[in-house]
């Protein structure tokens, strides 16, 4: 095969490690000349390519600058949710497909979510339609952990531990007072919860706050949540409550509907956001005490303070492995996590594939079995689930300032 190029993409939402895939990918891209001539990144994605804007990482981060995306959160590349045309007889495939045979371009690569295997997953079906060779490779990304066919993603790691430190720290806030009060946490999630059950992570010990963890995956009761938090005064007169941003009641209504009205974003969700501050008043009026909300928004995915050394250097790791499987023919697949177990029976991580066509639009949500019966809390088979994945803090470079020597696209 003569030398061709490599064209990477970031979509969706950033996390604190979608960078570190982005390395794992330009790094290795690097490590086969014979191969591959240029590596190209796409500026906000597959919609910024069209607009013809890219950058060539040889020239954009030359030599030890390109370690730095191992620390950097955000999206170095930028972002997009431009969503493919679901035709492939739409006119825009042959023009992409033009744009690359002009780049020469022989791999391409998707760093993203569900809606950004969808990409991935249109891309390598035009590209077997019409016969092109161009090796099209989806590498996970989200906080969110609801991609199917993998056991986690990379980013929920970090957002995870930022979670968990975070309650942690609130927790002991709340607690400098010894009059009633709670303290509504609400955290990212629409309809899976991963990441607000990772608040479980912040407990000390058998009954420590958070008292009251909420999820998206089943129905919430009102009155049922207030009868919880009353009771769970007996134990503790501070009360943390962690809900999803995504907690519904029994009809599919968003709880943040109550007293807001929601728009949606580009791909036709509800932008959701003021279930915290509708439970603090709720709390408030009914139970006449003080009440709070917290709502850590976008600091879950931007944060590097908590950043998992182990959930980077699986992102690394991935990155790495979709090279070599798109060098050896592949095309078409996602970048899985298949975990197993080393020799004393710890936590170890393989990399595999996935038919991406099977994990698009699709949604992977918290086992049932791991939420308790009455829906306010997680099960010990979620703490043995998530535990590994937030162990271990990289290290991040200071610099002159006393800030973090985070690299930027100028």
């Amino acid at each position: 095969m003569s030398v061709k190029n490599l064209i990477v993409g970031q979509s969706g939402g950033p996390t604190a490690v979608i960078n570190s895939s982005l390395y794992g990918v330009v790094s290795e891209g690097f490590n086969h000349p014979e191969e591959i001539g240029h590596v190209y990144g796409m500026i906000n994605g597959i919609e910024g390519f069209l607009n013809g804007t890219v950058l060539d990482f040889q020239e954009a981060l030359p030599g030890e600058k390109l370690s730095y995306l191992k620390h950097t959160p955000g999206a170095y590349l930028g972002s997009c949710r431009y969503k493919l045309p679901e035709s492939l007889e739409d006119p825009v495939y042959p023009e992409l497909f033009k744009k690359f045979e002009e780049m020469n371009i022989g791999w391409f690569f998707y760093i993203g979510g569900n809606d950004s295997m969808d990409t991935v997953s249109k891309l390598s079906r035009y590209a077997e339609k019409i016969g092109s060779d161009i090796r099209v490779i989806g590498e996970p990304k989200t906080i969110d952990n609801d991609l199917v066919h993998t056991d986690h993603t990379p980013g929920f790691g970090s957002a995870a531990k930022y979670v968990a430190s975070t309650v942690r720290e609130i927790t002991l806030d709340a607690n400098v007072y010894e009059k009633k009060s709670v303290t509504i946490v609400e955290i990212m999630g629409r309809h899976a919860g991963w990441l607000t059950a990772a608040a479980a992570l912040a407990r000390k010990y058998t009954g420590d706050n958070p008292l009251l963890i909420y999820l998206p995956e089943t129905a919430f009761d009102q009155e049922a949540f207030l009868a919880k938090v009353e009771a769970a005064f007996e134990k503790n007169c501070n009360v943390i409550v962690c809900v999803s941003e995504g907690i519904h009641d029994a009809d599919g209504t968003f709880i943040c509907e109550y007293d807001n009205s929601v728009g949606t974003d580009s791909f036709g969700h509800k932008m959701l956001a003021g279930c915290g501050k509708y439970l603090e008043n709720l709390v408030r009026n009914r139970l006449g005490v003080k009440a709070r909300s917290v709502e850590l928004n976008v600091s879950q995915r931007c944060s590097a303070s908590m950043l998992s050394a182990t959930d980077r250097d699986e992102a690394v790791a991935a990155g790495v492995f979709g090279v070599k499987a798109a060098l050896s023919g592949v095309t078409g697949k996602m970048v899985s996590f298949i975990r197993t177990e080393d020799e004393n029976g710890s936590y170890k991580m393989e990399c595999g594939l996935e038919d991406v066509n099977l994990i698009c639009n699709e949604e992977k949500t918290v086992p049932l079995e791991w939420i308790s019966e009455d829906g306010s809390d997680v099960t010990d088979e979620f703490i043995s689930y998530a535990r590994p994945l937030i162990q271990g803090i990289a290290d991040v470079p200071m610099g002159a300032d006393g800030l973090p020597a985070f690299v930027y696209r100028k």
